[in-house]
């Protein structure tokens, strides 16, 4: 026991010394300007520029983007009206204050272009599969029991790991709300967001974003397939089971919906075309210029940012609607605002979000958090900011921790490979560990994942009375997902039985 409480401590020492790393290295900075000024007026000004190149961010410049998570969370509950009207404006507003911050305060150019490359590929991505998988009507004339909607569950944690978490929950979750028009609860739509836009999707990069970044970056295509199918079918069974109990009791409700005729029980497909498309984006995510030579992109201070596959990905989106099945997307009811609402509240997050990043960043790197780098700590870090910041750079920052503790860096492909083969002491479980920690607990919160907002959205669109985002997280994420968590981490991590 006093082993458990102490690896508890050593995770949330690592996040909670952020702030103070971030102040030490601030006063460093200070005591440096005070040296420069004993030395001449050119090298005083050569020093200040390369300085200013590195100085991160100040403390305070997080407030922004914790005012936005507190907004997003107290707005649809408590100023519904001027929440939905102005959300927009909000978000906006906000990310216009930090990045004014980097770049006439911290003269910090690359913080937002990187941000804002970042922020279009997301975008690009989750409008590509939204549109797409919009125009596709999938017609399940079933009666709904806790077994089909169990075996619906299942089947998109398995797709989640061929089309991505955005992909399966676009194609499955009206289908699924469909289904159980008239006895939908706000606990399907939560264990859909658990299972098939999060956890589902552990198993190959193209699942979730994190895991492709660590594919770009050197890890092996099946590497997740073959080490995280275990935490992942742990996972999605015991989800499965209490899911199974939850609705078992749940009894019809037509206050929600008209009674329905007796079902067929056949299955159906609309808008089969638009599968085309969805192969597309599917396919465009590959196209990576950092990865192939001859694809074209954009160089900015040394990095090749994309744009054809955004290009690819957004042409693909315009034609799958132009050309879709008008009756699937009436049967889909389909609409725009689902994608609009993301859109502009990433704008905010991504915007907003670069120094809890760079803070982040810049202390897991550091001889104090190298310091505290364990399997565990690479678990509960990595998880805890995944579900409230973007979880692909933070597992890019923790692979960056993990493998800096152990004399490696994360810009050798052959380090890389070598963290992932097992060539240092305990890498593998460190990978596996911020792998699975970095989908995982991507489900603890709205925000967590591109596609947790989108469900959301889509829900409430059609009526479903969805939690707040600390609703979310009370009576969801902290009763269901986090014994889940812990069972996995003990399972897998801690006594490492698997």
């Amino acid at each position: 026991m006093n082993r458990t409480i102490f690896t508890f401590l050593i995770a949330f020492s690592l996040i909670g010394n952020i702030g103070h790393e971030a102040l030490a290295s601030d006063r460093a900075n200070d005591d440096m300007e005070l040296v420069a000024d004993d030395t001449s007026e050119s090298e005083a000004i050569s020093s200040d520029s390369e300085e200013g190149e590195h100085h991160g961010p100040a403390g305070w410049s997080v407030i922004p983007f914790v005012v936005l998570l507190l907004m997003i969370a107290t707005g649809p509950l408590f100023y519904e009206h001027f929440w939905h009207k102005n959300y927009p404006k909000v978000a906006v507003a906000l990310a216009a204050i930090v990045v004014g911050y980097y770049l006439f305060v911290l003269h910090n150019h690359h913080g937002p272009v990187h941000a804002f490359f970042e922020y279009f590929q997301f975008i690009a991505l989750l409008t590509g599969l939204f549109v797409a998988s919009g125009g596709i009507m999938i017609i399940v004339d079933k009666k709904s029991t806790p077994g089909v909607n169990i075996g619906i569950l299942a089947l998109g944690a398995v797709i989640a790991n061929i089309i991505g978490t955005t992909g399966a929950s676009m194609l499955l979750i009206r289908p699924f709300i469909r289904l159980n028009k008239n006895r939908i609860k706000a606990y399907h739509i939560i264990f859909f967001i658990f299972v098939v836009s999060n956890i589902g999707g552990s198993l190959t990069p193209i699942g979730d974003p994190p895991l492709f970044l660590g594919f770009l970056k050197g890890i092996p295509f099946f590497w997740t397939l073959s080490h995280n199918l275990l935490p992942w079918a742990f996972a999605i069974i015991l989800l499965l089971i209490v899911f199974f109990f939850m609705d078992k009791s749940n009894k019809a409700d037509y206050s929600f919906g008209e009674e329905i005729a007796e079902p067929s029980g056949k299955l159906g497909l609309r808008g089969t075309r638009n599968f085309i498309w969805l192969g597309v984006i599917v396919a465009a995510v590959f196209l990576d210029p950092n990865v192939f030579d001859w694809v074209p992109g954009i160089m900015y201070e040394g990095q090749k940012f994309s744009y054809i596959r955004e290009i690819i990905m957004l042409t693909a989106a315009y034609c799958s609607y132009r050309f879709a099945d008008k009756q699937a997307l009436n049967g889909n009811d389909f609409s725009f605002e689902p994608i609009r609402e993301v859109a502009f509240i990433f704008i905010g997050i991504f915007g907003t979000m670069m120094p809890a990043l760079e803070l982040v960043g810049a202390f897991a790197k550091s001889p104090a958090g190298v310091e505290l780098i364990t399997h565990n700590t690479l678990y509960w870090g990595t998880g805890m900011l995944s579900g409230f910041l973007d979880n692909a750079p933070t597992y890019v920052n923790f692979l960056t921790a993990g493998m800096a503790a152990d004399g490696a860096s994360i810009n050798s492909v052959s380090d890389v490979v070598g963290y992932a083969s097992g060539m240092f002491k305990d890498s593998i479980i460190e990978l596996k560990a911020i792998s699975v920690a970095a989908v995982f607990f991507g489900a603890m919160t709205y925000i967590g994942n591109g596609p947790n907002f989108m469900v959301k959205s889509i829900a409430e669109q059609v009526g479903i009375k969805m939690p707040s985002f600390f609703g979310y997280i009370i009576r969801f994420s902290i009763p269901f997902l986090v014994p889940l968590l812990v069972l996995v981490w003990l399972v897998f991590f801690y006594w490492e039985i698997l």
